[in-house]
């Protein structure tokens, strides 16, 4: 699939093209772009500069208006820019129509993920899940490539009298997408067999959007040494761990995570995957307090929980991370303008709709350490829970071992 993948250099230089539309005011156009520029630096793009066009709606044949896209043109030429990236899917006919005028590499969304994503796999699951992932991106917009697929079929029979290139190279991608679908299913019994295997520990699975800190909770309370990087994506493989909180022991996964703008058959190509998360017992929602807009980013993660994982009535504790991070802009006396998020500070944040949460919330610093026994104390409440209904015999140990440790506890502070 080396149609789909960005050749790495890191000089590469982009520009980011997004839409102001009556549906996405330019305040969360500007936003999606930061995140798309993100999402071009983890891949190693340089971004230049960032272009948005207010308008009704995506333009069918060039996505912008044709003065906008003549201006990009021009910045295009006069700026050396070898990539633009657009912050929506793009139609075959669309990028067509782009390349054809700009004479770049045309990007979107979805493709610049994937790459993410072909750089990201380390095991052979999550090449699978990616190439297949990819496969189905490329089928719809078979009409804009050039290069021969290479064959993985063919001989006496295989081809009718007549067929285009496009129709073999279709034939040839249907069958490869037939194929690591067969080989995923193989991987999701082997899965299966593992998860059952690990016997009846309560499951804890860390979800939230990329680039929270759940790989970094992960390696504090596992004391191990998942990879963890200030960039989107960086856990793609899922990991499972052994950990004891005072006596009890669980097993704590680290998922992939979720991100705006994603469409569901990328997702669903992670199923298995994803299966680590519908097995858990216990979902840490991890979230990511700093960032400007961590309340949509809660509801996209709630979402795909709900829509593809089937997860979102488990038992769940939510984890506001990053709080060494937080900052917020305090409003002038003068100032009779209503309050934005950005100026509220973290305590008036803990008093609105978070205090609904009660006992399932705990702000937290995964980097700093902080509140960490908190969260440890309320991971164990909820996996206890979960334990004494499998093994309801064990509630005794349980109350010893709490009366044990209260007075140790107890004679400590005297």
């Amino acid at each position: 699939m080396k149609d789909l993948i960005i050749d790495k250099e890191s000089s590469e230089r982009a520009v980011i093209i997004g839409l102001i539309t009556p549906q996405q005011n330019e305040a969360k156009a500007r936003e999606y772009l930061d995140e798309l520029e993100f999402l071009a630096d983890t891949a190693g793009a340089v971004t230049v500069r960032k272009f948005t066009q207010k308008v009704n709606g995506a333009d069918s044949r060039t996505f912008v208006g044709k003065g906008k896209l003549e201006e990009i043109r021009q910045y295009v030429e006069d700026n050396e820019i070898g990539m633009a990236i657009f912050d929506d899917d793009l139609t075959a006919k669309q990028v067509a129509n782009i390349e054809k005028e700009l004479k770049i590499k045309i990007l979107d969304r979805t493709s610049l993920i994937l790459d993410i994503f072909a750089r990201r796999a380390q095991t052979a699951n999550a090449k699978t899940q990616v190439e297949l992932a990819q496969y189905q991106y490329l089928l719809p917009r078979l009409t804009r490539m050039w290069t021969h697929l290479e064959r993985q079929r063919g001989g006496i029979g295989m081809r009718g009298p007549g067929e285009t290139q496009i129709e073999t190279d279709r034939r040839i991608i249907l069958d490869k997408i037939s194929r690591l679908k067969a080989e995923l299913k193989d991987i999701d019994r082997q899965k299966s067999i593992q998860r059952k295997n690990r016997g009846k520990l309560t499951r804890v699975a860390l979800v939230g959007y990329t680039n929270v800190g759940k790989s970094t909770l992960m390696n504090l309370l596992s004391k191990s040494d998942v990879f963890a990087e200030n960039k989107l994506f960086a856990t793609l493989d899922t990991t499972v761990r052994k950990v004891i909180v005072d006596n009890l022991p669980f097993l704590l996964t680290d998922t992939v995570g979720f991100i705006r703008k994603l469409p569901t058959h990328l997702v669903e190509s992670f199923k298995s995957t994803l299966d680590e998360v519908r097995d858990a017992d216990v979902l840490v929602h991890v979230v990511d307090i700093s960032h400007p807009n961590f309340e949509e980013q809660i509801e996209v993660v709630n979402k795909t929980l709900s829509d593809v994982c089937g997860s979102a009535d488990k038992p769940m504790i939510m984890v506001f991370n990053k709080v060494d991070a937080f900052s917020f802009t305090p409003k002038d006396e003068d100032d009779l303008t209503p309050k934005t998020r950005a100026n509220y500070s973290l305590d008036e944040l803990k008093s609105s709709w978070m205090s609904k949460l009660g006992d399932d919330a705990v702000f937290i610093s995964a980097k700093k350490g902080i509140n960490i026994d908190e969260l440890k104390a309320k991971i164990y409440e909820k996996a206890k829970q979960v334990h004494l209904t499998r093994f309801p015999y064990n509630d005794f140990l349980f109350q010893k071992y709490d009366e044990d440790f209260d007075a140790t506890a107890g004679s400590s502070d005297d």
